[in-house]
């Protein structure tokens, strides 16, 4: 039987533009394309296959991890163009694998189409700037675009802190050094202690994925840094409130005020697939101005949604708006930016009115269907 080698594997996830590659027992490997699922005409793989797949990437430390915990991620290199980002795990007592594909070629904001507001805020002294949006939305690359700007326009110290390393930064204008979860430093909230010690201006947090990791960030945010960290989450007004609802009764006080003066902005983004293939990304941006640190003192978050709808000269955009123009650019199926709005029924509504000739306040008619 013939054996599948995993080079050829991820030189075909690489020929075809995959952003993932599935390994498992019991069916052909599987690309993710354009957001789909599509099985390759290969043979099935056996749990001898994916064993060896596995071994032939995996370092030994990680393979221990595998044994022990039943799951381990990491990033390698592969050739001079590719990195991926690696996630083995056991299902049914067999090894699976995902490889997430992450091209080395940095893209620029004005190439994600990123809100233009985010140059100005990233040039920022201090504050935590926070991007969010489900696995899968293109938060690192958006991340690693920040991050390169940043590096190529001034002289700063930049710690990023991941797990695993991405995309890969060299040093520019900027110094930059990557510490991964695991191999440098044990976690990420220990990490961010240790970079204030490091003199950073900028500190990257992969994820903020709890408490602790939480409270230490806010707090570098406020001592003078600036902080970009990612969270899960949908839409500005519910990342504030999962970052308040993180913390103890006794605390949510506290950390509102907190929140207030040190958020700079939150970009949620949501990645939809393209009428001519590709993906693009639609992008909700909370500016914090306009009374946006009151609403979070006085816990009015309800109202950050209005606040950010009136708030276009401050660069503020919600995430149905983008979805609204996406629709109407003619770039993706309705169905498609239904599944992904905050208010499906609301957006839905208003591309029948726009089909029917009728525009709301704001909608700019041209180029209109």
């Amino acid at each position: 039987m013939a054996v599948i080698s995993i080079e050829k594997l991820l030189q075909a996830a690489i020929k075809q533009g995959a952003s993932d590659l599935h390994i498992a027992v019991g069916q052909p490997p599987v690309l993710r394309l354009d957001g789909r699922l599509r099985r390759l005409e290969t043979k099935t793989l056996e749990p001898a296959d994916t064993v060896d797949l596995m071994k032939s990437i995996t370092p030994e430390r990680w393979q221990n991890e595998l044994q022990e915990v039943g799951s381990a991620d990491f990033g390698f290199s592969f050739g001079e163009e590719t990195r991926f980002r690696v996630s083995v795990f056991k299902q049914k007592g067999h090894v699976g694998m995902v490889l997430r594909q992450i091209p080395n070629k940095l893209l620029t904001m004005e190439q994600l189409g990123l809100p233009p507001i985010c140059q100005h805020l990233c040039m920022r002294p201090r504050g935590l700037f926070l991007v969010t949006g489900p696995t899968g939305s293109g938060k690192s690359t958006t991340l690693a675009s920040m991050i390169n700007f940043i590096n190529e326009t001034v002289d700063h110290h930049i710690i990023t802190i991941e797990d695993p390393i991405e995309f890969v930064h060299k040093h520019k204008k900027s110094t930059v050094n990557q510490r991964e979860i695991g191999v440098d430093v044990p976690n990420f909230a220990e990490a961010i202690r240790r970079a204030l010690r490091q003199d950073p201006d900028v500190i990257l947090v992969g994820e903020m994925r709890d408490l602790e990791t939480i409270e230490a960030a806010i707090s570098a945010a406020e001592t003078g840094h600036v902080v970009f960290g990612t969270l899960h989450t949908t839409g500005a007004q519910g990342t504030v409130n999962r970052i308040i609802d993180v913390f103890p009764t006794n605390q949510q006080e506290q950390i509102r005020t907190q929140l207030s003066t040190s958020i700079i902005g939150i970009l949620s983004q949501a990645l939809l697939p393209r009428k001519t293939g590709g993906r693009v990304a639609a992008y909700e941006m909370l500016v914090n101005a306009s009374g946006v640190a009151n609403l979070i003192r006085e816990n009015k978050t309800f109202r950050i949604n209005s606040t950010i709808q009136t708030g276009q000269k401050h660069g503020m955009q919600l995430l149905d708006d983008a979805l609204f123009k996406l629709w109407k650019d003619d770039l993706v199926e309705r169905d498609e930016l239904l599944a992904k709005a905050n208010d499906p029924g609301e957006l839905a509504a208003r591309i029948a009115k726009a089909q029917r000739g009728v525009f709301e306040e704001g909608d700019d008619v041209e180029g209109a269907t």
